[in-house]
């Protein structure tokens, strides 16, 4: 337990990190490129910080009560895709900004969104996998609480 709170400290550390520097580098690209904003960019910082940082915390309480990472594979097969889902998210989401400030087209591409789109499934796979845990460590999946 003591190894898998140091990893979700660690890891919302970094993504607060992450969040505060994608939100100055918004600022700063946005300014040297004179663009007034309302870009991808805008968001990056938000979602680093919440999905990352703010989540990245209530999963060290949830650890710290419920033992989640005794569950070893599904606590790895949710560290991963939870933590991918959320990085390819952000870095999608810097590309197009990027790219919105620049004023390329392929901004709108389709292959852009679909990869945005792959880690908006991953983080979601990553909480079902999170819930399953969960209900394992109350005993909602129990026959005995079925009549109940």
């Amino acid at each position: 337990m003591a190894k898998a709170l140091k990893t979700q400290y660690f890891l919302a550390s970094a993504y607060t990190a992450l969040g505060l520097l994608s939100g100055l580098f918004y600022r700063e690209f946005t300014k040297f490129n004179g663009h007034p904003g309302g870009t991808q960019l805008a968001v990056v910082h938000t979602h680093w910080l919440t999905l990352g940082a703010i989540c990245g915390l209530l999963f060290l309480l949830l650890e710290k009560q419920f033992e989640l990472s005794g569950l070893r594979k599904r606590w790895t097969a949710f560290l991963i895709t939870f933590n991918v889902g959320v990085l390819l998210t952000g870095i999608m989401m810097i590309v197009k900004g990027c790219l919105q400030v620049l004023g390329n087209s392929f901004a709108d591409s389709p292959m852009i969104a679909g990869m945005s789109g792959l880690g908006h499934m991953s983080v979601t796979a990553g909480f079902v996998l999170l819930l399953l845990m969960l209900g394992t460590r109350i005993g909602f999946f129990d026959k005995k609480n079925a009549d109940a």
